[in-house]
């Protein structure tokens, strides 16, 4: 966390013994221990939060990329989906006249009713 070296603590250490005093030194010594031991769990306490809220911030924009790839994707099959039924009605369309209509009668050469109206030539034995 700070660079000191050796020489720098002994002559700390050397300078509290002369202003404080050998018999408080001790308690002195433990209680900076203390309070610099609760300040790098604090500071580790606040690297990791700041951690964290850098991974919600990501996850929220990958959230967000994946929502609007979604989106793209459901727009792109509907207009996929739409373009496809236009062609198709088109193609109806253009075949209109050759499509016949399901259960209405067809005429044959001579002009006589078969398929689904006249169910009793399929019964007559011919």
């Amino acid at each position: 966390m700070f660079d000191i070296g050796f020489s720098e603590l002994i002559i700390i250490g050397v300078v509290a013994l002369v202003v404080i005093g050998p018999e408080r030194l001790p308690r002195a010594a433990r209680t900076a221990g203390l309070l610099l031991g609760r300040l790098q769990r604090y500071v580790s306490d606040v690297k990791a939060d700041i951690g964290r809220e850098m991974q919600l911030e990501d996850l929220k924009k990958l959230q967000a990329e994946v929502r609007q790839a979604a989106s793209d994707f459901e727009h792109g099959v509907i207009d996929e989906a739409k373009a496809l039924e236009q062609s198709i009605e088109r193609t109806a369309d253009a075949l209109g006249a050759g499509v016949e209509t399901p259960g209405a009668p067809v005429r044959d050469d001579r002009g006589a009713a078969s398929g689904p109206a006249a169910p009793e030539s399929r019964l007559s034995p011919e």
